[in-house]
């Protein structure tokens, strides 16, 4: 290879390295290999958890279905992997299996507590918020059957309390809000119908307003904020113009290069934030915000 072919590999490794990785659709999760992933090792066991910035996923196993119904491209163990700490379940009291609308994703709330205790015995300095939204069918039924669940479970927190990390280390901390009351409170910023996308420019300013008011929140011991940059043009005119692959792949890049800029304290708390196909970079400048 001559000089010049030389010249253009380089390049084109530099260019191959600098490309952020903010929005991903791949159901593969490449890590660096120096890449830690107890990443909650480090923060004070005396901080309340109210008190971090955590990064989430949006329906986090809408995993099939086609484009209208899917939110995210890794697994649920990637999805841990890569640092995220929040998760987001649709539950039917039938079976309590896991859906999105009216598409089972395959999997059990049985499954997915056996996958997550799994990896906190890999990583016990970690915690996973789980929220759980009963839908579809016998939806009354949800809280009664996770009860019968988790019977005589000493790892998993469900009182209404914000405990301090260094109580739930090793342990699932369930959210509740509305008609699943098991865990700490949720401070929604999202407000009904945010969630519907006509133009993105107007996403970008609801997300920011959002996040100021989560910021604002903090630190409260009381509850938990959380604010979602996910969104779907689904149920409203503009239907499959804006699907959710559509909107993350506008609204990550977009929340990586402004996420900063937000707030004025530099290292602000802004709760939880749950995402559509988050890529690798955008969960890690999430976790860097730490205080």
């Amino acid at each position: 290879m001559g000089i010049p072919g030389k010249i253009l590999c380089i390049w084109m490794l530099l260019l191959h390295n600098s490309i952020q990785q903010v929005f991903n659709d791949k159901k593969t999760l490449n890590l660096p290999a120096n890449y830690k992933i107890g990443w909650m090792e480090t923060l004070d066991d005396n901080k309340p958890i109210s008190d971090i910035t955590i990064p989430g996923t949006h329906d986090s196993l809408a995993l099939h279905g086609g484009p209208m119904a899917e939110c995210q491209a890794w697994s649920l163990e990637d999805q841990l992997r890569a640092g995220i700490r929040y998760l987001d379940l649709r539950v039917t009291g039938y079976k309590l299996i896991i859906m999105h609308g009216p598409i089972y994703q395959r999997t059990s709330l049985s499954e997915v507590l056996s996958t997550i205790r799994t990896f906190l015995k890999q990583s016990p300095s970690e915690l996973v918020l789980v929220r759980i939204k009963p839908v579809f069918l016998f939806k009354s039924e949800v809280q009664n059957e996770v009860t019968k669940l988790i019977q005589n479970s000493n790892d998993i927190w469900i009182k209404s309390e914000v405990p301090k990390i260094g109580q739930v280390r090793g342990k699932i901390v369930f959210v509740q809000k509305n008609s699943f009351k098991l865990g700490i409170t949720l401070f929604e910023t999202d407000k009904k119908g945010d969630y519907k996308v006509l133009k993105i420019k107007d996403k970008q300013e609801k997300i920011k307003q959002h996040l100021k008011e989560a910021a604002d929140q903090c630190p409260n011991s009381k509850t938990l904020s959380l604010s979602y940059s996910s969104g779907t043009s689904l149920n409203t005119y503009m239907t499959v113009f804006l699907l959710p692959k559509a909107v993350a792949k506008e609204i990550n890049p977009w929340l990586y290069d402004n996420l900063p800029k937000i707030s004025k304290n530099p290292k602000p708390c802004f709760g939880i934030i749950a995402m559509d196909f988050p890529g690798f970079d955008l969960v890690q400048k999430v976790i860097k915000f730490q205080t």
